[in-house]
């Protein structure tokens, strides 16, 4: 019987597990950490049973059938739409830019045909924006861009808006009417029990062994038909040219003595002389959940240094550059795919994870069924 090493045990490494599973192949997944779940993982709260998002809050969402289907076929995915808020001079806005917040913002009580042609006449003359400051300048004009994009985006990234690539921003949706539903997608949801107790469902088979705390390479790696590599590219190389660049997020545990601290899940906050980026009030997440105290996450952000979790790979110039001799290096590698946001160094979304591992799945089982 063929068997399979999957590095990593966060929703690329699980799916793929699962997959290979069902379809007769053994795998043994392994995670340095002591949980399953990578960033997704969640687990309660001691002092207060509230469900903690343990890296930062996931919210699911996806146009993908059959990625949601999955999702719901290891787990309840509870409806929950995405409605943050951001504290900008003392104001709360709603995000993402929607008719509510121009309106609030400049004192107005226009109409979605009103709002768009007025911002059209503050939005810059920039037919090919270059970076990220241009590309918000040629879409809402100064006094938008300033107020709710670049203090927030230079805590972010530690870098000037000028500095970072316009696709980060295009992602953003700027809306002409009330709607403050931050994403677009038709499914959205967060598992009932958690993401990891979602994904233990998804590990529970008896072709599939999970090792927790446990290293990459292992003693008996070449024991493995293939491997599916979703951890750092640049570990699996041994840094050969210099560590990738990432962000990584330090977490401030709060604990307030109201039962409802700031009345939504997400506040971000935009000014750049406030140090941290959001605070998100963990309770909100779960609504169908009763709990008399509360627990919040206050976030910063900073460059990641050695020993420090990955969270958003930076992708600038000299990060494009070393990872284009990091993929030749991997294109020479036999029976091993580098696989996942790690494995790839890219940032993607959950739903997207998902479903490049059942794609890279399908992809091995058509091999290994061709080489029986």
């Amino acid at each position: 019987m063929k068997k399979v090493l999957i590095v990593g045990a966060g929703f690329t490494g699980v799916v793929i597990a699962r997959q290979l599973a069902e379809a007769g192949i053994a795998s043994l997944v392994i995670d340095q950490r002591d949980h399953i779940g990578g960033n997704c993982h969640t687990e309660r709260d001691d002092r207060t049973g509230i469900m903690l998002h343990k890296y930062g809050p996931h919210v699911f969402h996806t146009d993908d059938e059959e990625v949601w289907n999955l999702m719901n076929q290891y787990g309840e995915m509870m409806p929950y739409i995405s409605r943050i808020k951001t504290t900008i001079n003392g104001q709360v806005y709603a995000l993402p830019i929607n008719l509510h917040t121009m309106n609030q913002f400049f004192g107005t009580a226009m109409s979605p045909t009103e709002a768009q042609d007025y911002i059209s006449t503050l939005a810059e003359d920039i037919p090919v924006p270059q970076n990220f400051e241009e590309q918000a300048l040629s879409m809402v004009g100064r006094d938008l861009y300033e107020a709710f994009f670049q203090g927030y985006t230079e805590k972010q990234w530690g870098l000037s808006p000028t500095e970072l690539p316009a696709s980060i921003l295009k992602r953003l949706p700027l809306r002409f009417n009330y709607n403050d539903n931050y994403f677009n997608h038709r499914y959205q949801g967060v598992p009932r029990d958690g993401y990891t107790a979602l994904m233990t469902a998804m590990l529970d088979h008896p072709l599939i062994e999970t090792r927790l705390e446990c290293s990459y390479p292992l003693e008996d790696s070449t024991e493995y038909d293939h491997t599916f590599y979703s951890g750092p590219i640049d570990a699996y190389f041994r840094y050969r040219y210099g560590r990738l660049g990432y962000r990584t997020l330090d977490f401030e545990t709060l604990y307030p003595t109201e039962s409802d601290y700031q009345g939504c899940a997400q506040m971000n906050y935009g000014n750049a002389d406030i140090p941290y980026t959001r605070i998100t009030e963990h309770k909100h997440y779960a609504h169908w959940e009763n709990h008399e105290k509360t627990v919040c996450y206050r976030e910063t952000s900073r460059l990641a240094e050695e020993g420090d979790i990955p969270y958003y790979p930076i992708r600038l110039a000299q990060e494009k550059e070393q990872l284009s001799h990091y993929l030749h290096l991997a294109n020479q590698e036999r029976d091993v795919t580098f696989i996942g946001r790690l494995g790839t160094y890219r940032y993607l979304d959950m739903d997207v994870t998902i479903r490049e591992a059942l794609d890279c799945a399908r992809a091995y089982l058509i091999t290994a069924n061709a080489v029986r």
